[in-house]
C-alpha cells in the first residue's frame, strides 16, 4: 500500500471531526448528559451488534480457521504484554502504589479498539479485515476484564466479557460458516447494513461528549510528568509491540493489517469509567486519555505509515 502521510491523515481526519462535533454538541447543550445512558445502550447493545453481523456475514476471511482462532488469542496475549510494560513503567516513574500507579498502567496500556479503528479499517481495507478486527477484539476484551481489572483493583472478572457484542460476534461467525449471507432474505441483510452504519457516528458523537465532560474535570499540574509519560508509553513504546507482532509472526494478511492499525491507536475511553468505578485515580486517567486522543490526529497516520513501510506495503 503506497499511502503517503497526507493520504492517511485525510483518512483519519473525518473520525476526529465527528468526535469534535460531539464535543461541540455537549458544550452547546445539543447533546445533553441525561441522554447518554439511553443512547449508549442503543449504540452498544443494538447498533454495534448490527454492524458486527453486517460485517461478519460478508467476510470471507472469517471462514479461515486461523483468523477465527489466532486473532483473539493474539489480542489477549498482546494486551497482557502491554499491561506488563505499562506497569513496569509506572514502577520506574516511582508512582505511588496502588494509586495512581495502577491507573497509569491500565490507562496507558489499553488502546482504543472500537470506534476509532473500525471506520479506519473499513476505509483502508474493507469488510474482510474489519471482520478480523471484531474477532481480534474478543481477546482484548477478555484481557481487559481479567488482567486489566486485576491490575486496577486487585481482582478480575473475566465473565464481564460476555456482552451483547460478544454474542453477536459468535452468532455472526456461526452464520458466516454456513454462508448465511447467501441465503438470508435481502430485507434482513439490507436492514442490518442500514442499522450498522449508524453505530460508528453515534458512538463517536458520544465519545466527543465524554471528552467535553472530562475537560471540565479538576486538573493537577503535578500530573504533567505522568501525562507526558503516559503519552510516551501509549503512542511511542507500545506501538512497537503490535508492529513487531505484525512483522515477525506468521499470521494472515488481514490480521497483520489489524495489528498495524491497532498499533497506531491512542488510549481507550474505558479507563476513565473504570477508574471511577474501582476508586482509581480518575485525574490520571482523564489527562492521559485526553492527551493521547489529541495527539492521535497526528500520530495515527504516522504509525500507519511506519507500519506499512516495515511490512513493505
Amino acid at each position: 500500500m503506497n499511502a503517503t502521510y497526507s493520504t492517511l491523515l485525510a483518512a483519519v481526519a473525518p473520525t476526529f471531526v465527528v468526535i469534535g462535533c460531539g464535543f461541540a454538541l455537549r458544550r452547546f447543550r445539543g447533546l445533553r448528559a441525561e441522554a447518554d445512558a439511553s443512547l449508549l445502550t442503543v449504540a452498544v447493545n443494538f447498533l454495534y451488534p448490527c454492524l458486527i453481523a453486517d460485517t461478519l456475514l460478508r467476510s470471507t476471511a472469517m471462514r479461515e480457521a486461523g483468523n477465527a482462532a489466532i486473532a483473539p488469542a493474539l489480542g489477549f496475549v498482546l494486551m497482557l504484554v502491554c499491561f506488563g510494560i505499562a506497569a513496569a513503567c509506572a514502577r520506574m516513574l516511582r508512582l505511588h502504589w496502588p494509586q495512581p500507579a495502577r491507573t497509569f498502567a491500565l490507562t496507558a496500556a489499553i488502546p482504543n479498539w472500537g470506534y476509532l479503528p473500525v471506520p479506519l479499517v473499513q476505509q483502508l481495507f474493507g469488510t474482510n479485515t474489519t471482520g478480523v478486527l471484531f474477532v481480534h477484539n474478543i481477546g482484548l476484551e477478555l484481557a481487559l476484564w481479567s488482567g486489566g481489572i486485576w491490575l486496577l483493583s486487585g481482582s478480575g472478572s473475566w465473565r464481564r466479557v460476555f456482552t451483547v457484542p460478544f454474542f453477536a460476534i459468535l452468532g455472526a461467525l456461526t452464520l458466516n460458516l454456513v454462508h448465511a449471507g447467501d441465503w438470508l432474505p435481502r430485507v434482513v441483510l439490507d436492514s442490518l447494513h442500514l442499522l450498522g452504519q449508524a453505530a460508528i457516528p453515534l458512538s463517536l458523537l458520544l465519545t466527543g461528549a465524554t471528552l467535553a465532560d472530562s475537560v471540565g474535570s479538576p486538573r493537577d499540574d503535578r500530573r504533567l510528568l505522568v501525562t507526558a509519560s503516559g503519552c510516551a508509553v501509549r503512542v511511542v513504546l507500545l506501538p512497537l509491540v503490535f508492529l513487531a507482532a505484525a512483522v515477525w509472526l506468521p499470521v494472515s494478511l488481514d490480521l497483520k493489517r489489524v495489528l498495524v492499525v491497532q498499533a497506531a491507536m491512542p488510549c481507550a475511553m474505558v479507563p476513565i469509567i473504570l477508574a471511577r468505578h474501582f476508586r482509581g485515580d480518575v485525574g490520571t486517567a482523564v489527562q492521559i486519555v485526553l492527551a493521547t486522543t489529541a495527539l492521535g490526529l497526528l500520530t495515527i497516520p504516522l504509525w500507519l505509515r511506519i507500519g506499512f513501510a516495515w511490512l513493505g506495503w
